[in-house]
């Protein structure tokens, strides 16, 4: 592995780390509200919430930035050890989840 592959896996656990744990509160705070859904089967319920969720951009950009991340993650592991990409990933991940919560107020 040359110094390229090397950097553009970094490049790729990072970004990866970045849009799955950054955007995990921004997730949950776009979520706000699914718990006053009050539907009387669970089918019904579990269309109300997925029509609140999926109207409401709070939840869907973040969503949609966390999934991206998948793409990043699949494309980086095509030139990356697993058993590296996997803790690195992870782990940066729970970093930025932190950072983003303190961003956004969360205890």
């Amino acid at each position: 592995m040359d110094f390229s592959e090397i950097l553009q896996s970094g490049i790729g656990f990072i970004l990866t780390a970045l849009c799955w744990g950054f955007t995990n509160p921004f997730i949950k705070r776009g979520s706000v509200g699914i718990e006053r859904i009050k539907k009387g089967n669970w089918l019904m319920q579990t269309l109300a919430e997925t029509w609140f969720l999926f109207t409401n951009w709070r939840y869907v950009v973040p969503l949609a930035i966390n999934l991206s991340g998948s793409a990043v993650y699949y494309y980086t592991l095509s030139a990356a050890d697993i058993t590296v990409a996997v803790p690195i990933t992870n782990s940066l991940a729970l970093v930025f989840t932190i950072l983003g919560g303190l961003l956004v107020g969360e205890p």
